[in-house]
């Protein structure tokens, strides 16, 4: 005997069928994420990469080093034990140490000497490249054995914001004839930081280095 297929029964296989392929689709939208939403990791940088790499810039550079010079001084008497002058010599620097600015420079200086007030001058190395690093100097005055102190006040290409301290002694080479006068250092020794990188300054054309 044949039994009549009840249609509430193939109704409900239907509704099955039909619930279970939007579940499915579901499933596959939510698996996948929208185009448009950024991976956490693309859309937030490190902080360390948004630090500026510029350690080695920042640090102290020691150095010692051996500066000899020939020039000219002129001298005046002034009151009984008080002379005055002024001086211009150039010549080689030649640095030591591992963290030395360059292996060399020509040098440069100029200054006023003052048996009263002390020296003071300036100061100009430049490197085989042409950059250049300015100073200060300051001391008892310019004769053998005072202690002459420098500061660097800038410079240009590389040593472009550079500042830093050095001092040394300066010892006579040979007799003074007339105005010509030759020297080199004694116990040169200090240390520099170079500025940023990004900092440049002007050439002697005027234009950035």
């Amino acid at each position: 005997m044949r039994l009549p297929s009840s249609p509430s029964i193939g109704h409900h296989s239907r509704s099955i069928v039909l619930l279970s392929a939007l579940l499915v689709t579901a499933c596959g939208q939510q698996s996948s994420p929208p185009a448009n939403q950024s991976s956490p990791s693309a859309s937030q940088s490190s902080p360390l990469a948004s630090q500026p790499a510029a350690a080695a810039t920042d640090d102290k550079r020691p150095f010692t080093g051996d500066w000899t010079v020939t020039g000219s001084r002129q001298v005046m008497d002034l009151a009984p034990g008080q002379r005055a002058g002024i001086f211009r010599v150039s010549g080689s620097l030649l640095l030591g140490g591992k963290q030395r600015l360059n292996l060399g420079f020509q040098s440069e200086a100029i200054g006023f000497s003052d048996t009263t007030t002390g020296m003071q001058g300036r100061s100009v190395w430049t490197d085989e490249h042409g950059d250049k690093a300015f100073s200060e100097l300051s001391g008892e005055g310019f004769g053998p054995g005072q202690l002459i102190e420098g500061r660097f006040i800038g410079g240009t290409g590389r040593y472009a914001g550079i500042s830093g301290e050095y001092s040394f002694k300066w010892q006579r080479l040979g007799a003074i004839e007339g105005d010509e006068l030759a020297g080199r250092s004694v116990d040169l020794n200090g240390w520099a930081r170079l500025g940023s990188p990004s900092a440049l300054a002007p050439t002697t054309a005027g234009g950035p280095k």
